[in-house]
């Protein structure tokens, strides 16, 4: 059995493709090799077609983003089908600039985020949190609302999905901030920068991707690798996504 970490893909890189065909979007998915998937919606569909259309296709769902306040206002429902997905995480892929205005904010999203934590983790769901890079701005010149959050949160209840893109863009390397919050990094997102500070394919930009691997593998605790773009300029996101399985490949990474 490989000991290689299984890599998936954050569905919001094909939003587009998938709106438009679904399932023929999914089938391009797993003859790239993609071990499964995290979704972003379900594209039109109800959460019993996602499943046999993935299912269909031999992907697993890792888990999902779904937004705060879904599950904050039907913990059940975000349960219910995640459950039925077999997926051990979901989520939390963005948090609206009215609610992170000081260090405060940060903390009591936290506090939040445990409790929303504590209402999945009896069904075997593991709550996450997704970082931009708004989250590393700094508050009384010395911390960042990125490390208030998770030190008001419960590791047990919230767990870090980490932007490794994102980390970079907010002046942190990503190597050292996984290390920095190791052992709970289950799910760490993969893209590229250019040297302009755009998106780029994984393999394609500035990321020291060996140092970053280093990193999740020895110290992070990663379960998954997921990769994502959020806007594909130099190539379509079809052809964006196959480039950076493809580099994956190369570096042995599957």
């Amino acid at each position: 059995m490989s000991n290689k970490i299984p890599i998936a893909l954050q569905m919001y890189t094909l939003r587009d493709d998938a709106e438009k065909d679904f399932a023929g979007t999914i089938k391009q998915v797993a003859a790239l090799g993609y071990y499964g998937v995290e979704l972003a919606g379900y594209s039109g569909h109800s959460a019993a077609e996602v499943k046999q259309i993935l299912e269909d296709n031999n992907l697993k769902v890792v888990g999902g983003h779904v937004g705060y306040d879904q599950i904050l206002g039907d913990p059940e429902k975000v349960i219910e089908e995640y459950s039925a997905f077999g997926a051990k995480y979901v989520a939390i892929p963005w948090i609206g600039e009215d609610k992170r205005q000081t260090l405060d904010d940060y903390k009591k999203l936290g506090a939040t985020f445990s409790e929303l934590g504590a209402k999945l983790k009896p069904a075997g769901i593991t709550l996450c949190y997704h970082n931009h890079a708004f989250e590393f701005e700094k508050f009384g010149g010395d911390e960042y609302g990125f490390d208030a959050l998770f030190a008001a949160a419960d590791p047990s209840l919230l767990q870090v999905e980490m932007d490794t893109y994102w980390v970079k863009k907010g002046g942190e390397e990503p190597d050292a901030y996984l290390r920095k919050y190791a052992n709970r990094v289950p799910l760490v997102h993969l893209k590229d920068m250019g040297e302009d500070g755009d998106f780029r394919p994984v393999g394609e930009g500035t990321i020291d991707y060996p140092s970053l691997f280093t990193a999740a593998e020895e110290a992070a605790g990663t379960e998954y690798y997921i990769v994502e773009q959020d806007v594909c300029r130099t190539a379509t996101p079809l052809e964006s996504v196959a480039i950076s399985i493809g580099n994956l490949k190369k570096w042995g990474k599957l």
